[in-house]
């Protein structure tokens, strides 16, 4: 996403240092990564629920076999 390497890391955190000072930078940094393990941990749910396998879900599985034609039978009128 971004292209940041170690030099521009390191600018970054000196103006972070420079602009809240010594003692918001820690309470900064301890939100921020609260924050991001937030975030991880409601995309790992999500991401777990889309993907949920199709034998807790007994409804549509019933009804996707109703769809589907028996095996051996064609699908298409010229075949």
């Amino acid at each position: 996403m971004f292209n940041l390497g170690m030099p521009e890391l390191l600018v970054i955190l000196g103006v972070a240092l420079l602009v809240l000072g010594p003692r918001r930078l820690p309470e900064l940094a301890r939100a921020l990564g609260k924050g991001l393990a937030e975030f991880k941990r409601a995309t790992r749910d999500l991401q777990n629920s889309l993907e949920e396998p199709e034998s807790e879900k007994p409804e549509e599985a019933d009804s996707e076999k109703e769809r589907e034609p028996p095996t051996g039978e064609k699908t298409h009128p010229h075949g």
